[in-house]
């Protein structure tokens, strides 16, 4: 992904948005040809190579061919396809096969590829930079070792394990030696420095850090929660959780107009304010509940993700010169990927810690010596004198206590809105300054 700014710098937007397409819908064919877990998992780490510099470039080609009065429309639609996806790819699982999720991509790519083809203009000067061999090989050993310890430390029980020390040495390392590197070196960096002169983009690429961790940290824990705890079929687990697509659809359609009439700072203050009520609401989930809590706590958290996103993407974007705009979408959703997959690393080790610790806390008083855990207090079909009955109950007693993990988690994700301060930071992209003229047309009093 950090690759795509400098091939389309080198080849042109269009070649390049061109040769993803035809490579992620080559693989989604691969994927849905698949006839074992090998080739699944072969297939889509080519597609995700081929598909890594569509976001980026779509992102830049909208925000390049629309006036900064539209932005927040462009983005507003943009993000309606990564809020109907999941929903899509549900459905045509649970009521057809899995490999449907993979072909209907084929005929969407193909009228892209001749859309593209068709309507995409050629980029007229082509902003050729060396490469930076040194820089990019930094930051992929970074990148690849960290990726590599989240997905595997809940497995090998983190830093108990070698391999998870290694992981994380190379990670650091390799992310010390792109920091000074890029700082360092004479010639053009791989990471362009005039990114990192926007206050604009280094915050706003900090805080989709953050919402990256918000959205993927729910997304991974509500549907787990909803269907291993309270034994919700996947069809209703996902037909509850579809308010939050629709909360976040609704709300980049009312904010687009305001991008350019409110100050954007305060439109992502009342987001992620919002959103901090959603994640309070979610705190107080109880195994006793409805489906209303989870309705509505996921509408309001959808509404508020949503108020973010569009004037996040606009205030750190619409400032950028047009020769790092690809690579300054390419960094935002990098740090985005990267967020949510921190959020669920940190999320499902703490659960799974916590279960362990309030399970253990909850069977202390389950002895033969108190009486609350007999007859009549304790009903069938538990019971500490038969052995299904003590399976029954310590069955139970995992369920409680994963809950209460799952609440802890949901806490836990609330601490991410302490980076909201940074806001103050930021400046609004459409504010105008106060003229020069006023000040100078005054006559000196000598």
């Amino acid at each position: 992904m950090p690759l795509t700014g400098w091939l389309a710098g080198r080849f042109g937007i269009k070649y390049i948005f061109l040769a993803s397409v035809i490579g992620f819908t080559l693989a989604s064919a691969l994927c849905g040809a698949a006839t074992s877990l090998d080739e699944l998992v072969f297939f889509r780490a080519l597609q995700g190579v081929a598909g890594a510099g569509l976001v980026p470039l779509s992102q830049a080609t909208l925000l390049q061919i629309n006036p900064p009065e539209r932005h927040g429309q462009a983005m507003a639609v943009f993000g309606i396809g990564t809020i109907l996806g999941p929903a899509l790819g549900g459905w045509l699982t649970y009521d057809y096969s899995w490999r449907w999720v993979f072909c209907i991509n084929l005929p969407v790519g193909v009228l892209c590829m001749l859309g593209t083809f068709i309507f995409m203009r050629e980029t007229r000067y082509v902003h050729r930079e060396p490469f930076d061999f040194v820089g990019f090989l930094a930051l992929s050993l970074g990148i690849g070792a960290l990726q590599l310890m989240l997905d595997r430390g809940e497995l090998k029980d983190w830093f108990h394990s070698s391999e998870i020390w290694i992981e994380a040495t190379v990670a650091g390392l390799g992310f010390y030696l792109f920091t000074v590197h890029t700082v360092t070196t004479d010639e053009r960096s791989f990471l362009n420095r005039d990114l990192l002169k926007s206050a604009n983009f280094v915050v706003g690429t900090v805080l989709m850090f953050y919402g990256g961790l918000i959205m993927t940290g729910t997304l991974a824990l509500l549907p787990t929660m909803l269907q291993n705890l309270m034994n919700y079929p996947a069809l209703t687990t996902g037909l509850v959780t579809m308010p939050r697509g629709i909360g976040s659809m609704a709300a980049m359609f009312l904010v687009a107009p305001l991008i350019t009439r409110i100050d954007n700072r305060l439109l992502i203050l009342v987001g992620f304010a919002l959103t901090a009520v959603a994640m309070w609401q979610m705190s107080q989930f109880s195994l006793q509940m409805g489906m209303t809590p989870v309705i509505i706590s996921g509408l309001l958290q959808g509404f508020g993700l949503g108020c973010t996103q569009v004037p996040l993407n606009t205030i750190a974007l619409s400032t950028l010169p047009r020769h790092i705009m690809i690579q300054g979408t390419a960094i935002r959703s990098l740090m985005r990927n990267l967020g949510g997959s921190v959020g669920i690393s940190i999320l499902v080790a703490i659960l799974a810690q916590n279960t362990q610790a309030v399970h253990a806390r909850l069977v202390e008083d389950l002895r033969p010596d108190n009486p609350i855990v007999h007859t009549p207090y304790l009903a069938p079909p538990f019971s500490l004198t038969m052995p299904s009955g003590i399976a029954a109950l310590d069955a139970e007693v995992t369920r409680q206590a994963a809950m209460v993990a799952y609440v802890d988690d949901f806490k836990l994700i609330m601490f991410a809105l302490g980076a909201l301060p940074l806001l103050l930071l930021m400046r609004d992209p459409h504010s105008r300054p106060a003229p020069t003229g006023a000040v100078a047309s005054a006559p000196a009093d000598d």
